[in-house]
């Protein structure tokens, strides 16, 4: 049970880390409504580059999401579900919780248990892939 209690404060971790994110990207960015409106933003060329610096995270726009990583090397990689959701999967998790500064290492499964522990705060958009419940 331990270890589930482990990656269920990794995927909180991981959720407010990617508040965080979006929280900085609209600071910055004043017109970005949603973190889901940096590819677009990217896309039109006139505002982001495909990757770059805003306030203290480092981005990289990939396919239908985007890399960030912040200065003290924590890394959020969420893709966009076409209605704009951020949506992450086991992967994102295990990438996010490995890249923390003291880094933490779980199993498939005990994210799995984890992430439903968690619902309704999250949702599986589709199999294998969460979203933070709005």
């Amino acid at each position: 049970m331990e270890r589930v209690g482990a990656a269920r404060e990794l995927v909180l971790g991981y959720v407010h880390a990617l508040n965080a994110v979006g929280e900085a990207m609209r600071a910055t960015i004043p017109s970005l409504e949603r973190l889901a409106d940096v590819v677009g933003l990217v896309r039109s060329r006139r505002v982001i580059g495909q990757s770059g610096h805003v306030g203290t995270y480092a981005y990289k726009v990939h396919g239908a999401g985007c890399r960030f990583v912040s200065d003290n090397g924590t890394e959020v990689d969420v893709d966009f579900a076409a209605d704009g959701n951020e949506a992450f999967d086991l992967w994102r998790l295990h990438r996010y919780g490995r890249s923390l500064p003291e880094p933490l290492d779980v199993t498939d499964e005990d994210l799995q248990t984890a992430v439903r522990s968690l619902q309704p705060l999250l949702t599986e958009v589709r199999p294998g892939w969460f979203s933070v419940a709005r």
